[in-house]
């Protein structure tokens, strides 16, 4: 077992603080554009992949089910993603054509600020960092499953 000193900082706050952080920042690029960085990352996603199940997109987004449909409904009220019927109790999410366009409209806020932070950081550390994350991402995932 990994024996840390007592007054080692908890990873999990210190993603927590630092996810918060982030998205403080890249929440007010967006807020133009009237979606939040959630939302954005929602978007992208479905124009990644296309119509998906919502049990796939939470997946995808490493999100619990409940969250992502809290998300969904209000850009389902806009009319910028459709959720439907899918083979049996599925529900498929897609991206509608306002979608598609509040998306382009957003590309261009969300990559002013992606410069912003990776600038700041520098491109090096970024790659490092996005290695780790994923790393670590992976690796919370194992242990809770």
């Amino acid at each position: 077992m990994l024996m840390l000193a007592p007054r080692s900082t908890c990873a999990c706050t210190a993603l927590r603080k630092a996810s918060r952080a982030i998205s403080r920042a890249y929440d007010e690029a967006l807020v133009g554009e009237g979606i939040t960085t959630n939302q954005f990352s929602l978007l992208r996603t479905l124009a990644r992949h296309g119509a998906t199940p919502l049990s796939r997109l939470a997946d995808r987004m490493v999100m619990e089910r409940t969250s992502l449909y809290r998300m969904l409904a209000p850009l389902e009220t806009r009319g910028l993603v459709s959720v439907a019927e899918g083979p049996g109790k599925a529900r498929i999410a897609d991206l509608t054509d306002a979608g598609r366009a509040a998306l382009a409209s957003a590309d261009d806020a969300w990559s002013a600020a992606q410069a912003r932070f990776v600038g700041a950081l520098g491109a090096a550390e970024w790659t490092q960092l996005e290695a780790l994350l994923t790393r670590a991402t992976r690796i919370a995932e194992e242990i809770a499953a």
